[in-house]
Formats: structure tokens, C-alpha cells, sequence
């Protein structure tokens, strides 16, 4: 190794590759480049000083064996081991190696001659641990920035100008009229009063410490004791109705033990085992309301500082304060209307929801576009259609198009956007290993994970290995029924690049329209306006990786329960699997849902005036379970080749949603509670059919082997799936009754519904309803809300919010009474792999697996929804203190104000320099807080 390299022509007759060789360049172990080399000779201590040794030209580490030989190195770049046997060599960068076994373990879709051609390294899709973790000069490659010219500069900021500012003028009549109130309390004119600035660090988050919403400018406060009153509140307690100090809710669920998850009854001791959900330190007394109905504002509109049962000290007055003492919003807002003043010529002014190419020029819907999907059956509604383009053919004046929906409120999705990345696997042993890191002091241990049980919602600690075996092979409890867990946002805050970095930078590069996605460089991104110097939220991305099976079992079901996010989102599915049920397995869960109906009969459905609805409901799984047998017995389910006594089921995961309960359910078999289960107790990997389970009690035959299938992430299934469900598992068509699947008896055709699930691609079925049908949705909450089972299945008794407290899932069969009895229902799609899924603020919507998956989501704060973020944090407000949605995490009001702040600070620049500018590239940084331009 430490020998000079010469320079050396072909000699003895050895045949020169095709084409002419230029070389190789490498380093040295000290880092030095060593000379270009094309073929290099060395003397071996051998032979005399005549002899020389050829080195092979793709050769980039030159080594001698034992007998002097030249020979190349075996050295993978994968394992960096060299005892694994044959590599394949990069033609292209002449410097890497894979080893076979790494070849077919961790890039099973590719063969030795595209890594021969172009190795995963040259793609920028290396897996190996150091490209991970972004610790080689992959990281350069994927620090680009987003630029904009200075016409798309002028564009963008006018258009967010014009929705920002009608916001931020509200907000500034809210604060005049404030302002005017404490002028005439000190006996000042308007412009005499100076509001003295809070004493509060720009790194510091404010609350209004009664209704707990963030304070982002004028607020009143205590000059004794700091208690903080927002605007909104000073203005309800002078008028009478206060609100936003709501008492708080407790609600127990109790654990009545493993059976009654399926239908038994609920153990006697168990009553003593109660969690307690949204539980406050402070519990609420009857002193706290009476003080409250005691609070009053004075004739004049001052308001003393409340009691100390309300976190006050009942001394003094609560004088005005602001943050923003050197820039007022008054001046920012006056600033604001001479620029849209100025910009009245541009185009921007335009409405983008008024031209839409997915119309005709009648205004009917274009059917004939590819880039529209079916997702709803309303009647008189132009909106049944969502806009679906694929990534590659997104051009830049789809931009306007996507604006065009999006102002509108509607869901999009863009299609195999993972083809625009660099193809990084997502497998689920690649994310094990990024997530493994033992012994590693740049990155601590990350073994163990907290899981969701989605049939008793409870929280289960568990090996990450383990976890993601189950992702691939599956688990089932004791009962056969399938065990379905999921992570919650992991990794935990704001850790997904720092542990994740090389994924990280994958789901960067694959983010569609980008001016309005990406968290750092979007300009159309309200959120990317914070400074620096300011608390910012955590918007993601976050990763939900969990299981999922194809039927709807109604029952422990991987869902993520009807909710509603404060602010948009992007959720890019990015890795699906299967697992294998057999038919004996089928029919143990269709006995079980049996128990589960009988239990619910029971217990939810006991009134009279729901007995009518519990008979549809039992009819409606009799029908399903019937179907299946017979298409078994008639024989038309497919079975696996080489494998007859099995079947093949979807399964997938979804984004998920925790609760703030935590059980002892460690998989730690030592140490366990009698009145607790652990999940070892409650699952068991990879049973044989049900048949062969007496109960829950007997074990598999150790002398039967399951057979596996090989699993290939993303990959979709040539096997026919089983079809046990009703219209929710078909594809988008048959989901919504295409016509050639219907039946003359206007019932589904099995056979056509089958082979509709054998071409599904899909992971995830999404439901998001619109903005408009929220009021009545929330009616049929209300009315229904004891139809559902929650934390260790126990029913609901109580809802706060029917939606904001995200308990409920809507079955296929509570969508189709909404429908009847409301005539409202949701966009309905399948999400498929590589599917980018926008989720506009303030659609209520929940999502269910179809398969395992992998998922990447992303918050953002588009200026078409700030209005729409604001009337969401108008109803968390006034939810109780210790509700899951109370407090103000986005503080979308400071967001707007930096907005504004900047976009007038960019368009102030941007009419200085003249229109010559606008042929000019600008690279906007969201790092500083201004907009630099290059040299023309």
C-alpha cells in the first residue's frame, strides 16, 4: 500500500477495455490524492527488478498477497467486510464494492449488472451505515437549496400580501379599539398613550393564563403577579360570558381484562384498575366557579385581577402590554395597504379557484383528464373529483392549478413522488439500522420503542426488532386475532433528521410543490417566516410506522381516529407489506367479530331506539361473513402457488395518534403485575391457523413450520387478496359503486370485487370531510357517540368535543347512516404507495391500514388557511384546560405577524431595485431576514 504507483502501458499481451481509460483517481489512508492511475506496476520482491505487477484498471486499493501478487480488493462498501465472496464492482466510480449477500439483503429489486453499471452510491441510495447517518460526502449532495427569481420573488410575496393582510387588519381594529379603551382610563389622547413592552424573551412562548391561547402582541397583565389576559377575554368578560376557563373533564376507563377485549365479561377485580384521561394537577373546586361567575370588569371597562383560585391575586388592575414595542402592528398593517395599493396591476389579484383546467369551458368536469380521482357520490356537488397529478408531470404552472384547489378547501394527492427522490429503500430493516445505533457516542441508544395496541389503545414498550418484525411477518394475540401496534411520531419531537438524517433528506428531495412544503426554503410556507430567534413549533416531519391488515375488523382496527389538525399537512406513504392469514385464521376472526357484535348488542346497543340500528349492523356482517365462505367453498379465492393451505391478506399502517395513559405492559416477562397483561402474554408471532388453537390456551405444533413469504418493500402483491369486508376495501372505483360491480340485485359482484383487490396498490383508506359539512358531522357525533368503545374497548360515556377529542372512528356502516340520515359524506381514497396526501387545516379526517406502512408527514401553514387555522384556535380555546387540543402549539396569529413582516420587508426590496430585478435569481434563506439577490 505504501509503495509509489507508476503510470504503465499495456504489456504481455493483455487486452485493453474498450474506449479510452483515463483513470482513477484516489486518496490515501492521510487523506493526499494520489496521481491518476490507469494501470500500475509495481516490482515484487520475488522477482528481479525486470518483473512488475499489473494491478486490474477498475482497481482503486492495490494490495499484494502472500505471494506478491497483485490482486483487487474484496473490501464492500456495504459491511465493510472482505470475506463475503464475490463482489460486484461499480463501472462507474471504480471505487465501490458490494458484496453478494449485501446485494440480496439490502437491494433486493436491483441486480449485479444495474450496480454493476451504477452502484446504489453513485444513485445517491446507498444504505450502508455511514450514508445513513450522512457522515460521508453524501450530505453536499443533498444541501440544495430552493431559488426563486426575482419575478417568482414579486409573485409569491404579493400573493401571500393579499391574504395575510385582511387577518393582520382585524387583528389591528382589535388592538385600536384596545388602545382607545386605555387612552381613555389614564385620561390620555390616542396618540399620547405609550404601551409599555412585556417583560418577555422573543425565545419565550405567552399564554392568556385563563383561556390558555398564545399571546403574540397586545394582552392585559398584572403588574403584581403577571397574570396575563388576551384581547378576546377582556373583551367576553366585559360583555358577560366568559370563556375559555371551562372546568376540567375526567374521564376513567377501566381495565376489565384480556377477555373482555373480545367479547367477555369484564373481570369483578378489575374495577379497582381505572385510568384516568386528560387529568389536570389541579382539580377543579366549587370555590374556582364561584369566583368565575365573581370575576367581573368594572363600569368603566377596566378588570381587576382575578382571585387567587383563579391564578390571580384579586389586587389591582390589569394594565395593557405589548411585544411588538419597536415595530407596532398599526405601522406594520399601514405599510401593508400602500404595497397591495401598488401591486393592483399584477395578476396575483386573481382568484385561482376561478380558472381550473379540471372544467370545461361549460364548467362541467373535465372527465377525460388523468389527472382527477373519484373520491365521493354527492349529488348536485362539482367536487367529487380530487386533483391527482403525478409528480414527474408536474410542470411550473401547476403550481396556479394546485392553488386553484387548494384555495377551495379540497384534499390533493400527487402520485409516486418517491420517484423523484433517490430511491433510498424504507424498508423496514434499513430504518431498524438507522434507528439502532449501540455504543455510538455521536448517536445514543434507541433500542426500545412505546407502541400503540390498537385494540385496547393502550401503551406497550417493546424491542424496535421485534417491532419491525411483526411490521413484515405479523403478531396475534392468544386468540389469533391480529395484533396491531404503531409507533406515535417517532422519532420523538424534533429528532427525525437528527436520527434519521439520510431519510431525512429522501423525504426532502420527494416533497411535491415545495414553495409551500418544505420547512426551511418554502416561500409559500407561512411557518418558514419565524426568525431565528423565536420559539418555533414542531412541525415534523415525523414518521408513523405501523400494521395494518386488508378487512375492516371493526375491532383493534390501525387507525388513526377521526381528528382535526390545526394546521395543513403533507403525509407521503413511503413503504408498504404484506403478511400471510390462512384461511383457518379467517374464520377465528370471524367468530370473534361475532362475540364482538353480541357484546356490543350488549352494552351499546341496549336502547330501544338503537335496536333497529344493531340489527343492520348484525345483518350487514352476517352477509360479509357468509360471501366469504361460499367464495371459499365455490373455490373462488386463489391460494398461494406452492402453498395451499394459505392465503393472501393486505395489511398496512397509517398515521397514529396516543393517548396520555401509559399501562405497565412491558415486554418483560419479570416483574409483571397480576392485574396487567404484557404483550407477550397477549401476542404470539406467527401462529399456525386458528384450527389448530383450542381457545386461547393450546400452542402451535412445534413440529410445523410456517412458511414466510420474502418480503420486498413497496413491491404489490400478484396474489389474490380475500375480500371479508363490505364496499370500504375496494378500489377508488369499486369503493365508490362503479357500475360494472354492481349486481342486478344492486349488490357487490364478488368475483369483480376480488379481482379489483388483487390490483390495489393502495396501503392506507383516507376519509376527509369537507369544511362546510363539520356542523352536521358533529350532530351525528352527538347523537351516536355511544356506539363507539375507546380506551380498553370501554364504551364511550362522556365527548367533550366529538371530534377534537379523537375517539371516534367512522365505520363503513356509521358512514352510510351519516349519509342516510344527514346526506353528508367524505372524500374517500386509497392512499398508494409514493402518494403524497395534502390535508387542507380544519377537514376532520381519519385514516385506516389496508397494509403495514411506513408514512412521512409534514405540518405546514399555507396563507390561502391561516383564516381557517384561527377558527380552529377560536374552538380549542374554549375546551377545557386539561383537554388533548388545548393549547396553542402554532400561535398562527405571531406566525402572521412575522409573515407580513417579511413579505413587506422582501416586496419594499424588490420595488427599490427597479423591474430589473425580476430577471434576476434570488435564493431565498430562511436562515436570515432578508432576501438577497445575485449578480445580474
Amino acid at each position: 500500500m505504501g509503495k509509489k504507483l507508476q503510470k504503465a502501458k499495456q504489456q504481455n499481451g493483455i487486452a485493453s477495455e474498450v474506449g479510452e481509460d483515463r483513470g482513477v483517481s484516489s486518496r490515501t489512508r492521510s487523506g493526499g490524492r494520489r496521481a491518476m492511475v490507469s494501470e500500475a506496476k509495481v516490482k515484487s520482491p520475488a522477482d528481479g527488478d525486470s518483473d512488475e505487477v499489473k494491478f486490474p484498471k477498475k482497481c482503486r486499493a492495490k494490495h499484494l498477497d502472500e505471494n506478491g501478487n497483485a490482486v483487487e480488493s474484496t473490501m464492500c462498501h456495504q459491511c465493510q467486510r472482505n470475506d463475503k465472496g464475490r463482489v460486484v464492482r461499480c463501472t462507474k466510480c471504480r471505487t465501490k464494492r458490494y458484496c453478494i449477500p449485501c446485494v440480496k439483503t439490502w437491494y433486493p429489486q436491483s441486480t449485479e449488472e444495474a450496480i454493476a453499471e451504477k452502484c446504489p452510491f453513485c444513485w445517491g441510495n446507498c444504505n450502508c451505515k455511514a450514508c445513513l447517518r450522512l457522515d460521508g460526502s453524501l450530505k453536499k449532495m443533498l444541501d440544495a437549496e430552493l431559488t426563486y427569481g426575482g419575478d417568482e420573488m414579486l409573485r409569491h410575496n404579493a400573493y401571500i400580501l393579499r391574504l395575510l393582510l385582511p387577518v393582520l387588519q382585524h387583528e389591528n381594529q382589535e388592538q385600536t379599539l384596545e388602545k382607545k379603551l386605555e387612552a381613555k382610563l389614564q385620561g390620555l389622547s390616542f396618540s399620547e398613550l405609550k404601551v409599555q413592552k412585556a417583560d418577555v424573551d422573543e425565545d419565550e412562548r405567552a399564554y392568556c393564563d385563563n383561556c390558555r391561547t398564545s399571546i403574540f402582541d397586545f394582552h392585559r397583565s398584572c403588574p403584581n403577579c403577571s397574570y396575563d389576559l388576551c384581547l378576546i377575554c377582556c373583551r367576553e368578560i366585559r360583555e358577560g360570558h366568559l370563556q375559555g376557563g371551562e372546568e376540567e373533564v375526567v374521564t376513567e376507563y377501566i381495565n376489565y381484562g384480556f377477555d373482555y377485549l373480545h367479547g367477555g365479561k369484564p373481570r369483578c377485580e378489575s374495577l379497582e384498575e381505572k385510568v384516568e384521561v386528560n387529568v389536570n394537577d389541579v382539580a377543579t373546586s366549587d370555590d374556582n366557579v364561584n369566583s368565575v361567575s365573581e370575576w367581573k370588569a368594572k363600569d368603566d371597562g377596566s378588570i381587576p385581577c382575578p382571585p387567587e383560585t383563579m391564578g390571580g391575586c384579586g389586587n389591582g388592575l390589569l394594565e395593557l402590554r405589548c411585544m411588538f414595542l419597536d415595530n407596532p402592528l398599526s405601522d406594520l398593517v399601514e405599510k401593508a395597504e400602500k404595497l397591495a395599493q401598488g401591486y393592483d396591476y399584477l395578476e396575483i389579484q386573481e382568484d385561482p379557484g376561478h380558472k381550473c383546467s379540471c372544467f370545461t369551458s361549460d364548467g362541467i368536469i373535465d372527465l377525460t383528464s388523468d389527472k382527477l380521482r373519484k373520491a365521493a357520490s354527492r349529488e348536485d356537488s362539482n367536487d367529487n373529483y380530487l386533483f391527482c397529478p403525478t409528480a414527474k408531470d408536474i410542470q411550473s404552472e401547476d403550481l396556479k392549478h394546485f392553488q386553484s384547489h387548494w384555495t377551495k378547501g379540497e384534499p390533493i394527492i400527487i402520485g409516486n413522488v418517491l420517484e423523484t427522490a433517490s430511491g433510498l429503500s424504507w424498508e423496514p430493516m434499513v430504518m431498524w439500522r438507522a434507528f439502532r445505533q449501540i455504543n455510538n457516542m455521536k448517536h445514543g441508544q434507541h433500542l426500545d420503542v412505546t407502541a400503540i395496541d390498537c385494540l385496547d389503545w393502550s401503551l406497550v414498550d417493546i424491542n424496535i426488532h421485534q417491532f419491525f418484525k411483526g411490521y413484515s411477518e405479523g403478531r396475534f394475540d392468544t386468540k389469533s386475532w391480529p395484533q396491531i401496534l404503531k409507533l406515535k411520531d417517532w422519532p420523538p419531537k424534533n429528532a427525525f433528521e437528527d436520527r434519521l438524517p439520510r431519510h431525512g433528506a429522501e423525504f426532502m428531495t420527494a416533497l411535491p410543490f415545495k414553495e409551500y412544503t418544505h420547512p426551511r426554503h418554502g416561500i409559500l410556507n407561512v411557518a418558514v417566516k419565524l426568525p431565528n430567534n423565536i420559539l418555533k413549533p414542531d412541525l415534523g416531519p415525523k414518521t408513523y410506522i405501523a400494521y395494518g391488515v386488508h378487512p375492516e375488523l371493526g375491532r383493534g382496527d390501525s387507525v388513526t381516529k377521526l381528528h382535526c389538525d390545526m394546521s395543513d399537512a403533507v403525509n407521503i406513504l413511503t413503504h408498504t407489506a404484506e403478511v400471510v392469514l390462512t384461511p383457518g385464521q379467517l374464520r377465528c376472526v370471524n367468530k370473534l367479530k361475532q362475540k364482538h357484535l353480541a357484546q356490543d348488542k350488549r352494552e351499546l346497543y341496549s336502547d330501544s331506539n338503537v335496536g333497529k340500528q344493531d340489527e343492520e349492523r348484525k345483518l350487514s356482517s352476517t352477509c360479509e361473513t357468509e360471501e366469504a365462505d361460499v367464495a371459499l367453498k365455490n373455490g373462488c379465492l386463489s391460494t398461494v402457488p406452492g402453498d395451499t393451505d394459505q392465503l393472501v391478506c393486505d395489511v398496512n399502517g397509517l398515521k397514529s395518534d396516543s393517548n396520555d395513559n401509559k399501562m405497565d405492559l412491558s415486554v418483560d416477562q419479570e416483574g409483571k403485575s397480576e392485574s396487567t397483561l404484557t404483550l407477550e402474554e397477549k401476542s404470539v408471532c406467527n401462529p399456525t391457523e386458528a384450527g389448530e388453537i383450542d381457545g386461547a390456551t393450546k400452542r402451535r405444533n412445534p413440529g410445523r413450520k410456517r412458511k414466510r413469504r420474502k418480503h420486498c418493500g413497496g413491491v404489490k402483491s400478484s396474489k389474490l387478496k380475500v375480500e371479508m369486508d363490505d364496499q370500504e376495501d375496494l378500489t377508488d372505483e369499486e369503493l365508490l359503486g362503479s357500475p360494472d360491480n354492481m349486481s342486478e340485485s344492486n349488490g357487490i359482484n364478488l368475483d369483480s370485487a376480488l379481482e379489483g383487490i388483487e390490483q390495489t396498490e393502495g396501503g392506507a383508506l383516507w376519509d376527509i370531510f369537507r369544511r362546510q359539512d363539520v356542523p352536521k358531522l358533529h350532530e351525528y357525533l352527538m347523537k351516536h357517540f355511544k356506539e363507539f368503545r375507546h380506551i380498553h374497548c370501554n364504551p364511550l360515556h362522556q365527548v367533550v368535543h366529538p371530534i377534537h377529542d379523537q375517539t371516534m372512528y367512522l365505520t363503513s356502516l356509521h358512514k352510510r347512516k351519516l349519509k342516510e340520515e344527514y346526506g353528508i359524506e367524505p372524500w374517500t381514497f386509497i392512499q398508494k404507495l409514493g402518494d403524497a396526501v395534502f390535508i387542507p387545516a380544519g377537514c376532520p379526517h381519519q385514516v385506516r391500514n389496508l397494509k403495514s406502512c411506513i408514512k412521512v408527514a409534514l405540518d405546514f401553514v399555507s396563507p390561502e388557511n391561516v383564516k381557517e387555522c384561527l377558527r380552529l384556535t377560536e374552538e380549542f380555546r374554549v375546551l377545557p384546560a386539561n383537554h388533548r387540543a388545548k393549547e396553542d402549539k402554532l400561535e398562527v396569529k405571531k406566525m402572521a405577524v412575522y409573515g407580513l413582516q417579511r413579505v413587506v420587508k422582501d416586496l419594499e426590496a424588490l420595488s427599490s431595485e427597479g423591474h430589473a430585478l425580476l430577471s434576476c435569481k434570488l435564493t431565498y434563506m430562511s436562515s436570515t431576514n432578508s432576501a438577497r439577490s445575485d449578480s445580474c
